[in-house]
């Protein structure tokens, strides 16, 4: 027998709105969260139209919006598949949804800066649903098995899915101080060093020691132990991290700049309520605290490769953006996320959460409090080589790029040449 899906009702309304629109094909994502006995599916979010539809599926662009989207989801949250809806039979859109699936969990999983365990689930789901028939396919592939063939699997609507999940949270001060070579340092250069740091640093924060509520709980405590089950609860974090040891040779060494990443970072984490284990909020919370602060790094990384000019002998001190929350109705208490520019408010938020996510969200649900205001990028150069952090020189405040438009289709055409060695190889 194949996995089992528990799937929130929610997602069924959703589901069938779609098959009322009038488009031949319609893709989307399906996001929740793994388990070893079941998985289970908390929303479904269709891929933005493009503004020059063409007759065929675009797989980039459903690619790229995977992306995007993972970067919107806190820990616990994942993209678990992909759905089509079309009038075409499921036997005829096996071989696409299969593609799709692998090229999807291959991009995505090309950004993760945390390490998959033994015990991950690596099967994702595949649905297909017939818009006028409203027959439904669900499917599975191991995606770390390029040979994997589909899997028969059980799909369930169940209401309140996430309406006990427990939420695991704590708040750290990021602050990734690291050396840039001697000579030009480009954006290609910058960007190296700091992806180099950032699993260095990532490895510091998976080997750090969690205390759930001021306790250090065994790996295979219940977390529910004792309490209802269907009763909200709520862990405060806090991470104990050991220093980065380094041989002197590693941190006396010339260098012709240097980059500082600071910002202070909430992390947040939903855990299912199926018997969950210490273990696992501890490593969904981790896994939050890297992906949170990477995703945010990849936003300045993109900010720095369109500004004009290259830096030489520089200091560049990198704010990272803010991150805010926003319930989902209907969900307990899960809650998606987005990162702000200081220069932003909540109307880019909504609007970004309705391209992305397909989510109709009001602007005074949208959640800033949870970390400080980022600051301006500042760079500190210098004329003479003998005092190189000494002049301060303006940068102008950077505009954040948005998801939908420029960033994905230039984004999409990167990731043409890409999904087709993805395809050659799967083939």
């Amino acid at each position: 027998m194949g996995r089992g899906y528990i799937v929130e009702e929610a997602v069924e309304s959703y589901l069938s709105q779609l098959c009322e629109l009038k488009s031949t094909t319609i893709t989307g994502l399906l996001i929740g969260q793994s388990s070893a006995q079941r998985d289970f599916i908390v929303m479904a979010s269709r891929t933005p139209p493009k503004q020059s539809p063409g007759e065929s599926l675009d797989k980039e662009w459903v690619m790229e919006h995977a992306r995007q989207v993972s970067r919107m989801l806190p820990g616990g949250l994942s993209v678990l598949g992909v759905f089509i809806i079309t009038e075409a039979d499921a036997k005829d859109t096996q071989t696409t949804l299969r593609q799709l699936i692998f090229f999807v969990e291959n991009l995505i999983s090309s950004e993760r800066f945390w390490s998959p365990a033994d015990d991950d689930v690596t099967d994702c789901v595949t649905l297909h649903i017939n818009s006028k028939t409203r027959k439904t396919v669900c499917r599975t592939f191991d995606v770390k098995d390029p040979k994997s063939m589909a899997k028969p699997a059980d799909w369930k609507y169940q209401s309140g899915v996430c309406s006990s999940w427990i939420t695991v949270s704590c708040c750290l001060n990021v602050n990734i101080h690291l050396p840039l070579p001697p000579g030009q340092n480009t954006p290609e250069t910058m960007e190296k060093c700091i992806k180099d740091e950032l699993h260095v640093w990532a490895q510091q924060i998976e080997s750090g020691m969690c205390l759930l509520d001021g306790k250090k709980f065994p790996d295979d405590a219940e977390l529910t132990t004792g309490q209802r089950r269907n009763a909200k609860q709520v862990y405060t974090v806090q991470l104990l991290i050991s220093p980065c040891e380094r041989r002197m040779s590693d941190v006396v060494q010339i260098c012709g700049g240097s980059v500082s990443i600071k910002g202070a970072v909430h992390s947040r984490a939903y855990v299912h309520s199926n018997k969950p284990k210490a273990k696992l909020a501890e490593k969904m919370l981790k896994r939050d605290i890297i992906s949170t602060v990477a995703s945010r790094v990849h936003m300045l990384l993109e900010e720095l490769e369109t500004a004009e000019g290259q830096n030489n002998n520089v200091a560049v001190e990198l704010h990272i953006p803010k991150r805010i929350f926003c319930p989902v109705k209907g969900r307990g208490p899960v809650s998606v996320c987005d990162y702000q520019f200081s220069d932003e408010g909540p109307s880019e938020a909504t609007e970004r959460l309705k391209e992305m996510l397909d989510l109709d969200a009001a602007e005074e649900h949208i959640d800033t409090s949870q970390e400080v205001t980022p600051e301006n990028i500042s760079t500190e150069t210098s004329d003479t080589k003998a005092e190189p952090l000494h002049e301060k020189v303006e940068e102008p405040t950077p505009q954040r790029n948005n998801y939908i438009g420029v960033v994905m289709a230039s984004a999409v055409a990167l990731l043409a040449s890409a999904a087709s060695l993805l395809y050659l190889t799967d083939a």
